[in-house]
């Protein structure tokens, strides 16, 4: 039987197949093979015993992705979540977010809560700036249940990492999201929540058929890991998408004549606040290699 990877805990994983979840134990292989099965994984089970749902981890399939924090595979896509206000958008930090996603090649969707406290012209605001880039954009109130068909639809079918600064209202938006379609099986909150240590464990919750959501603690900064100033624009799609109409190979977007970024840019067709962010990355990025040669 196959299933997904929703929880491992202790030792035990539990995969959700045809509509229940199975409690399972991996087999030995795995750990002589060095592979540690993820939430996420797409994974087939021997049922041990139908009853009680207990079975046997056999076989991961392959992977299309891994992250490392949150510890999960096969995400389909990341929606990053931040308020109009209380708190106030952080728009650096939305940045690094992006900017991390697109480094592990896993398509961003942003959305913003909390639009019943959005000032005037705020929403046009965040559309000029990210429409050019591409990126998905979700207006909803979770208070207020407004815009939350469009998120279903957002979510529906794909595996979703959901994150966002706390405060935001991320608990309340996945709070309606599960409010009608949660999974309904006892032995969900017997086997999982044994104890709150549990609590910090990955877990994918189930909104409806084939979807998926995995809710990931609030974040407050993000550091750009592995990536070289060099190839910073690849991960700002508008700049990624003009790079070869740059006089010099490698140009970096920033002085060199006859960049088509900085045109676009002239032109009003990327954001400059976006730009700004780059410039920001940047610099940080050459700085901090910098500092490595100084030691």
């Amino acid at each position: 039987m196959e299933g997904k990877i929703i929880r491992g805990v202790g030792g035990f994983y539990y995969v959700h197949a045809k509509g229940t979840v199975y409690e399972c134990r991996a087999k030995g292989i795995f750990r002589k093979d060095g592979v540690r099965p993820l939430p996420g994984d797409l994974v087939e089970i021997a049922v041990l015993d139908e009853m009680e749902k207990k079975g046997n981890l056999e076989r991961i399939l392959p992977r299309k992705n891994e992250l490392i924090r949150p510890a999960v595979a096969n995400v389909d896509q990341a929606m990053v979540i931040f308020a109009f206000d209380s708190p106030k958008p952080n728009f650096n930090l939305l940045d690094r977010f992006l900017v991390s996603m697109e480094q592990k090649g896993i398509p961003p969707v942003i959305l913003f809560n909390k639009l019943d406290l959005a000032r005037e012209g705020q929403r046009e605001e965040i559309v000029d700036r990210y429409a050019p880039a591409g990126y998905r954009l979700l207006f909803v109130s979770a208070a207020q249940e407004k815009g939350m068909e469009e998120v279903r639809a957002a979510l529906y079918g794909k595996t979703t990492t959901v994150a966002g600064p706390s405060g935001v209202g991320k608990s309340s938006l996945i709070n309606r999201l599960q409010s009608e379609q949660l999974l309904q099986t006892g032995e969900v909150s017997e086997k999982i929540e044994r104890g709150r240590h549990t609590t910090r464990h990955t877990q994918l919750l189930f909104v409806e058929e084939d979807t998926y959501i995995l809710d990931t603690p609030g974040f407050s900064s993000i550091e750009l890991y592995g990536i070289q100033k060099e190839g910073l624009g690849d991960f700002f799609p508008e700049i990624a998408s003009r790079a070869d109409g740059c006089r010099f190979a490698g140009c970096s977007h920033l002085t060199e004549p006859d960049c088509a970024v900085r045109k676009a840019l002239e032109e009003g067709k990327i954001s400059a606040d976006r730009y700004e962010n780059y410039r920001l990355f940047y610099e940080e990025l050459k700085g901090r290699k910098k500092g490595v040669k100084r030691a």
